[in-house]
């Protein structure tokens, strides 16, 4: 498979890292694809692994990854072309949140919106779905922890796409849990801010969360 990831921060790179070494074609897309900072990450993510422009990396993706910072997110979404996405599974990591001086960041859509029902409207014609948006980027890959796997929560309106998106999170080692459709995002962008938040608490960012059953 193709994957084309759209942003070239922690998140993307080392999601783009677990797609090599299952063997996928990776590709990061940037503003800048030939950036120094991409450099280690080319040498590490192996041969199959290359850099493009936000559009190149859509034309290429048969499977794409949003990993923006939110306040970059559309323009991103604007370069790369909505277009190219048309009828491909859209991986959306991102939360909506916002920074601002000596505060702790908070989400800037809630309620009876989310950032993933904006992504999906701006991707009218995609199968948007939302995860691994709720951990952080040292855990997205291979999660070890005492309690063992972890679970990633997921939700798109698409079936099929979910079941293509479980199959990621399974082969990088989680457990899973459908959270329903795209609106599930209203709950689960909110979790990360419970994961941002427990870290600000103990100093540490060395947690996921679990769903238990009796």
């Amino acid at each position: 498979m193709q994957v084309g990831i759209l942003g070239s921060g922690t998140v993307g790179q080392s999601l783009g890292i677990g797609f090599a070494q299952l063997g996928h074609e990776v590709k990061i897309g940037t503003r800048e694809p030939q950036s120094e900072k991409l450099r280690p990450w080319l040498a590490k993510a192996g041969k199959k692994a290359s850099t493009g422009s936000f559009e190149e990396t859509t034309r290429f993706a048969d499977l794409a990854v949003l990993a923006t910072l939110w306040s970059g997110t559309e323009a991103a979404l604007e370069l790369a072309g909505p277009g190219n996405l048309a009828r491909k599974v859209v991986v959306d990591v991102t939360n909506p949140l916002v920074f601002e001086p000596n505060q702790p960041p908070r989400l800037g859509i809630g309620f009876t919106d989310s950032g993933g029902e904006q992504v999906q409207r701006w991707l009218p014609s995609s199968k948007v779905v939302k995860a691994f948006n709720t951990v952080g980027n040292a855990h997205m890959v291979n999660p070890a922890f005492p309690g063992g796997p972890p679970d990633m929560f997921i939700c798109g309106n698409d079936a099929s796409a979910k079941q293509v998106v479980a199959g990621i999170c399974k082969s990088f080692g989680w457990g899973v849990v459908d959270a329903g459709g795209i609106e599930g995002s209203r709950l689960l962008e909110p979790m990360c801010m419970l994961w941002i938040h427990h870290g600000l608490q103990i100093g540490s960012w060395d947690h996921a969360f679990k769903l238990l059953h009796k």
